[in-house]
């Protein structure tokens, strides 16, 4: 007779393939019965945004039917997000992870990779915050066509949801075109308030907009807040890859890992079926490979990423059969997957 120990025999030689470690050894694998023929049981992934999902759920069937007398297989799949095991002392309620979005320049459409990420992050069932810590020129609220905050409880800033997103920005804050004229201690206090003043709740991943450039705004988020990790988000043109290399150095510089280099705008199709690479062509691949680190994918030109982005409606909620939806959505769940093994390594370069 099949036992639930055979079952784990079995699942214990199936590697998670980003994490190159066997399922049981991960506690991936729980809620074990075996009824006659029948096997029900609950897999716990590391992200519910994971790119091989369905790799791992037919490896995981076919093991176990391969047992003698096994017919068929129930199976519930769920997520569990890890933490880095960073401490977050400004951020009352546990943020597993927070990455920050960088680009070497302003123009790039970091924002809008930022945005579309927390959606997509959210629509896969994550628990998502987005912090927009672009002080001179937030754009987060327009893009998640959101204008105000809700009234605040006991002294605590409480954010803006949209999308399944909860969010802060100074946008919130500020009449519309109005000038914010800081210096380095305002900009600092402004950044440090939005970490520690909000009532976030806990969050899977904490997604923060930087603005562009390597000074003041950067430097003083990331002596506020542990990172998780950094992505850098480029354009194919030689101008716009100098300054991205200059984003990444920063994180290296700053010891924050590189999670990866997204290429935005990378290229237009044409209606005849061929491809126009506008503002070159490769260049975020080369980037990531001249610092050794993760290319995440490279996003078309679409009129409808700006016009999601100008009507407070991301392209992946709600045109999501789109070719640059399916490419945002494809990159979120790499860098997911990037997370998740940062994760695991910072705990383990922790025991």
């Amino acid at each position: 007779m099949i036992t639930s120990q055979d079952v784990l025999s079995v699942l214990s030689k199936i590697q998670e393939p980003e994490l190159h470690r066997d399922l049981v050894t991960l506690k991936m694998v729980s809620d074990i019965e075996v009824q006659g023929d029948l096997v029900k049981l609950k897999l716990t992934l590391t992200t519910p945004a994971c790119p091989l999902r369905g790799k791992i759920e037919a490896e995981v069937k076919q093991a176990i039917l391969s047992l003698e007398g096994i017919r068929n297989v129930e199976l519930i799949t769920d997520a569990s997000v890890p933490s880095d095991g960073r401490s977050r002392e400004l951020l009352r309620l546990p943020v597993r992870n927070a990455i920050a979005v960088a680009s070497g320049k302003g123009g790039v459409g970091k924002s809008t990779v930022a945005v579309n990420m927390a959606v997509s992050l959210a629509m896969h069932g994550a628990r998502v915050g987005l912090l927009d810590a672009d002080i001179y020129g937030p754009n987060i609220p327009t893009m998640m066509g959101v204008d105000h905050l809700p009234a605040p409880k006991e002294d605590r800033l409480i954010p803006a949801e949209a999308y399944g997103v909860k969010m802060m920005s100074i946008g919130f804050m500020v009449r519309p075109g109005q000038p914010l004229i800081w210096r380095g201690p305002m900009l600092h206090t402004a950044v440090r308030q939005f970490l520690a003043d909000v009532e976030w709740g806990e969050l899977d991943y904490l997604i923060i907009d930087l603005p562009p450039g390597t000074g003041d705004a950067q430097l003083s988020l990331m002596q506020s807040i542990t990172l998780s990790g950094g992505v850098i988000v480029t354009m194919p043109q030689q101008v716009s890859l100098d300054d991205a290399s200059r984003g990444l150095a920063m994180f290296n510089q700053l010891n924050v890992p590189v999670l990866g280099v997204i290429e935005n705008m990378s290229y237009l199709d044409m209606s005849d079926g061929s491809r126009m690479d506008i503002f070159g062509q490769g260049g975020g691949e080369t980037l990531a490979r001249n610092f050794k680190v993760p290319f995440l994918g490279s996003i078309p030109i679409e009129p409808g990423v700006r016009k999601g982005g100008d009507s407070g409606k991301p392209i992946v909620y709600f045109q999501p059969e789109s070719n640059a939806a399916k490419i945002m959505v494809e990159i979120t769940e790499k860098l997911a997957a990037q997370i998740s093994i940062a994760a695991f390594m910072s705990v383990d370069a922790a025991s």
